[in-house]
């Protein structure tokens, strides 16, 4: 578990960017796999999550997740979803001490949000079609809706997919080009003809930084180049392997 030194001096903040490491899955899953949309065991999954809350200081049943579908839909929660509730978003925020709200990962960026004066915390999945779309503001968007004020707000770049390892396609940068023709910035040429390297991490920041927060973080940890620390969706596609292992970043606030 990596943890932040900025959030760390915080009171009544625990938090975590969780590693593959110190689970019990096997195989391709080898480790700390968070992932119920796998097709690892799932009680290998549920106790992987229960460490995980156990690392937090709640309960499983307080380790809130949201089904993800990189969208820019973000959801306010105050405890553990019901059966019947719709879950369908990427990025939560609260305001309710001993519920951690945590996303899921393999190359996307996580985000970890927090006011610690107001006592607002927030966690968002951003990929490259989430932050393009508009995730980040929204997620900030939402916690202002429970007291935050954006001038408090210390946001955490974790472990994501570096510009190294991206490769993409010409039409993949067109969409971010036909939105500004300065998004070039983020792109190189690659050794592919017509492809490019893209830098979701750079992406990401310049989104952040417009939202007049007061401190961005980027932990600068690349999912793909690091195979023992990190679950990664492209290496596994590189590797021609079935499936992939996620792994949580998570924050809560403490009573």
């Amino acid at each position: 578990m990596i943890k932040v030194p900025e959030l760390e001096a915080m009171q009544r903040i625990s938090h975590g960017f969780f590693t593959r490491e110190g689970g019990v899955s096997s195989g391709i899953y080898k480790g700390l796999n968070v992932g119920l949309g796998s097709s690892d065991n799932r009680e290998d999954v549920l106790e992987n999550r229960r460490r995980v809350a156990e690392k937090l200081g709640t309960t499983p049943e307080h380790l809130v997740t949201p089904y993800q579908i990189h969208s820019t839909k973000v959801l306010s929660v105050s405890g553990p979803f019901a059966e019947e509730d719709d879950k369908r978003a990427d990025a939560l925020v609260t305001n309710t001490p001993g519920v951690a709200i945590g996303i899921l990962t393999a190359d996307c960026g996580p985000i970890l949000f927090v006011d610690p004066d107001k006592g607002v915390i927030g966690a968002a999945h951003s990929g490259w079609k989430g932050a393009v779309d508009g995730i980040l503001p929204n997620t900030v968007k939402a916690m202002q809706q429970l007291g935050a004020d954006p001038a408090n707000i210390t946001a955490v770049m974790g472990p994501m997919i570096s510009q190294q390892a991206y490769e993409v396609g010409p039409e993949f940068a067109l969409r971010f080009l036909e939105q500004s023709k300065d998004n070039q910035r983020f792109f190189v040429p690659s050794e592919k003809p017509l492809h490019s390297m893209f830098d979701l991490p750079a992406f990401i920041k310049a989104q952040l930084d417009q939202l007049g927060l007061k401190e961005v973080i980027d932990l600068k940890l690349c999912t793909y180049a690091d195979a023992d620390r990190f679950f990664s969706y492209r290496r596994t596609t590189h590797n021609k392997e079935p499936d992939y292992g996620r792994q949580i970043s998570t924050i809560m606030l403490t009573a």
